[in-house]
């Protein structure tokens, strides 16, 4: 079986202390942060692949 890339919007908002904040609105719970956009968008990276192998271990719907 052939894996095809998901593709997920995500929102990048920056907080009064000037941390860049990233959430994945179509999967509950799945946020992340950095201190560069940059960061912030490579740790939401990380953060969709654990919550949607978490949600798989769980037999929850991915999103």
């Amino acid at each position: 079986m052939q894996w095809q890339p998901m593709k997920f919007n995500v929102t990048v908002d920056r907080d009064e202390d000037g941390v860049w904040i990233t959430e994945c609105p179509s999967i509950p719970g799945c946020v992340s942060q950095g201190q560069t956009k940059e960061e912030a968008l490579a740790n939401i990276k990380d953060a969709i692949a654990t919550c949607l192998q978490v949600r798989a271990d769980l037999g929850m719907p991915l999103t």
